[in-house]
């Protein structure tokens, strides 16, 4: 199969699990995890006066959080029904000054030093070829801008698993990079490192799963492996399950990079 087929084959994946969890996924984190954004925020140093481009932006809810922090915001998604939640969200937070538009993220619509900031979250694990987006990224930025990645990063030791049960939560998910891994595509793409951090975001596993559109039998076979790792005691999955008065949580490992493009 050529890897043309692959990228389309993939691109259908994303969109046709995206417009199902538009509405969900906005639900699960519209109101929630205000400190990621906020370390985000600290993390990219945004100002008053910056254009930024939110790749990925899903149902709007960073575009419309950093948009009161900065000039103009452009919102970048490839499913339209996850834009047509932006457009909704960003009645529903009153912000004026963010546009949408429909594009992939590996190859972005824009011209190369446009944006002040580029930033993205919960995205890189969903990319056939990650490095390219982050060089895409890098490009529309203005030499001396920022990029900043947030994504959830594995262990190496548990890096394999983790991607073996999200791949059965969602299919359009690829791999997990770890922290290193994204340092070491930074460097390839000719940016700065000048920020890391990291971020632990709990969740409890049936609120994911139902929002989440797994295959038939695919939410069962990620219960029986939860069940195996909280009775090891192994973190062998990587978000440290455990079971709370009768409730399976899990904490996702994220990691928040800011690069620098050289002037």
């Amino acid at each position: 199969m050529s890897l043309a087929m692959n990228v389309e084959q993939h691109n259908a994946e994303i969109v046709d699990q995206f417009t199902r969890q538009a509405e969900p996924f906005s639900r699960r984190h519209a109101h929630t995890h205000e400190a990621l954004l906020e370390l985000m925020a600290e993390c990219a140093g945004v100002r008053a006066g910056d254009s930024l481009l939110d790749i990925a932006c899903g149902p709007g809810i960073v575009s419309c959080f950093l948009a009161k922090r900065v000039a103009h915001v452009t919102g970048l998604d490839m499913v339209p029904a996850m834009l047509e939640r932006a457009r909704q969200f960003q009645a529903e937070s009153k912000v004026e000054n963010v546009a949408w538009k429909l594009g992939e993220s590996t190859d972005l619509p824009f011209t190369d030093n446009t944006f002040d900031c580029a930033v993205t979250r919960f995205s890189f694990h969903h990319f056939l070829a990650p490095a390219t987006a982050l060089r895409e990224m890098a490009r529309v930025s203005k030499p001396g801008g920022t990029v900043l990645v947030a994504d959830v990063a594995p262990s190496a030791e548990t890096q394999a698993n983790f991607n073996l049960w999200e791949i059965l939560r969602d299919p359009s998910h690829t791999r997990a990079l770890t922290q290193a891994e994204f340092e070491s595509i930074g460097k390839d793409a000719g940016l700065e490192l000048v920020r890391k951090a990291s971020y632990a975001m709990e969740m409890d596993l049936e609120g994911l799963l139902s929002s989440s559109f797994p295959r038939a039998g695919d939410a069962d076979k990620i219960r029986a492996l939860f069940e195996e790792d909280i009775q090891t005691r192994q973190d062998s999955l990587g978000v440290a399950a455990r079971r709370e008065d009768g409730v399976i949580l899990l904490t996702y490992p994220v990691a928040v990079l800011a690069w620098q493009k050289p002037i």
